[in-house]
């Protein structure tokens, strides 16, 4: 298993840790890496699907392989959507170039970000001999996708970033936003913060971001002493900054979870209505991971949780001599599903893709069950801790920020710590998903990428 896996680039040594539990992967990312981001749907509008911007794609098939794997992917979504999708069906093409002798075959269905083209293409995938389906992207669509694929007993590994919509037989890899919120509440609390407010925005990401925060600062003994949240509507932003402001000096802590242009004029607005954001910690989500965000000078000096640059390099570099483009931040998600099937494929047998085998990655066959989003709880400093030399073969070199989860109950589970484990299939080490600090010249000072 270790050197089945070998692209011909480099690794990234000591600073590449991902976990293969319920959690795939946390790496960490500086403000100071100006990446390809795919900053709209699903992260920041959390699963609003597109409209298709044309006919359907039509079915391709990747590889040769004996061992078929559906991939329902937007490939004709308008936008954003479309976008990534292009992207994470070539990496995903990648992937099965770079894992030697893989004997996967994928069958890619285009789904159009609907749950109705999700159901069609599951279909057609299963009909066509598929064991496991990889997709869809957008949480609307899982429950079409999930009916069809759990009464032929085959399992799901979506990519959507609501929560909820995992369950039996459904298993998510995805950057969630629940997981950022804990981590950057961690540290900020590890810090010495105790008095938090957020300005979040009124939409599906905005919810979630709401009941992870405030979980997140009562476990750690804190009080929000001020939270609003906005809509679009300038006079409704500008009442919910001005309410904020009134209130940011008995803070030392603010949580901004918005992305782009957005962000920005949360920050801009917040400032203008009286807001002294120098004197006081700013926190913000993986959605600030975007050179928009990082040049606004409102915002220097915040912390968010983010990916490592290091891993998503080397995966990006490789990308681009292949097919002459950057690659979103999202592609990571597909190349790492299709690494992690070809693992299976290879080392369990007929019992590949099992409850066993899939499940058993996050309830013991890699880390623990508990290891579910467990960076949350795990200090800063801990980023270049010995579980990166704990010895284990990534599946992905890729690196994502990725939480491979069964049901809700492991979602919920975020506390934990746990020492890397290996079972089989062999899983990598674990790593956090460290803050790091919206500060360009910084960047060079680890371990945490300030």
């Amino acid at each position: 298993m270790d050197d089945a896996f070998n692209p011909k680039p480099e690794r990234s040594g000591a600073t590449r840790r991902s976990a293969l539990g319920l959690i795939l992967g946390a790496p960490l990312m500086a403000s100071c890496a100006s990446m390809p981001q795919f900053s709209g749907a699903p992260n920041s509008g959390l699963e609003q699907a597109p409209a298709p911007s044309g006919p359907p794609q039509q079915p391709s098939a990747v590889g040769s392989g004996q061992v078929k794997v559906g991939l329902l992917l937007p490939l004709s979504a308008s936008g954003n959507a479309g976008v990534a999708a292009q992207s994470m069906r070539n990496s995903a093409e990648l992937a099965l170039a770079e894992f030697q002798n893989p004997n996967i075959q994928l069958l890619v269905k285009d789904d159009a970000g609907s749950a109705q083209g999700a159901q069609q293409g599951a279909q057609q995938a299963i009909d066509e001999g598929a064991e496991i389906i990889l997709g869809p992207l957008f949480g609307l669509s899982v429950p079409a996708t999930a009916g069809v694929a759990r009464a032929r007993g085959i399992p799901v590994i979506a990519f959507s970033t609501d929560s909820s919509v995992a369950g039996r037989g459904v298993y998510l890899l995805s950057f969630l936003p629940e997981s950022d919120v804990n981590r950057i509440v961690d540290y900020s609390a590890g810090t010495g913060k105790r008095s938090f407010a957020a300005l979040l925005p009124e939409n599906a990401y905005g919810n979630v971001v709401e009941v992870a925060f405030k979980q997140a600062a009562a476990r750690k003994g804190g009080r929000v002493v001020a939270f609003e949240k906005y809509s679009n509507d300038p006079t409704q932003m500008q009442t919910a900054a001005r309410n904020v402001a009134q209130a940011l000096p008995t803070a030392d802590a603010l949580l901004l979870a918005d992305d782009g242009d957005m962000l920005v004029n949360v920050a801009q607005t917040l400032t203008a209505s009286g807001a002294n954001l120098k004197r006081l910690q700013l926190l913000g989500t993986g959605l600030w991971d975007n050179p928009r965000v990082s040049a606004d000078p409102n915002l220097q000096g915040g912390f968010y949780a983010a990916p490592d640059p290091s891993g998503f390099r080397g995966f990006a570099n490789r990308y681009k001599a292949k097919f002459g483009a950057e690659p979103v931040r999202t592609a990571t998600l597909a190349y790492d599903a299709v690494a992690l099937v070809a693992a299976l494929a290879r080392t369990q047998g007929a019992q590949r893709f099992s409850g066993s085998a899939v499940g058993g990655v996050g309830k013991g066959g890699g880390h623990g069950r508990r290891t579910s989003l467990s960076s949350a709880s795990r200090r800063s400093a801990s980023c270049t801790s010995a579980a990166s030399s704990a010895g284990a073969a990534p599946y992905s070199r890729a690196v994502t920020s990725a939480a491979l989860q069964p049901d809700r109950a492991a979602t919920a589970d975020t506390r934990s710590g746990g020492s890397t484990r290996r079972g089989s299939p062999r899983a990598p080490p674990r790593r956090d998903r460290t803050p790091a600090r919206n500060d360009s010249a910084a960047c060079p000072r680890a371990p945490l990428r300030r």
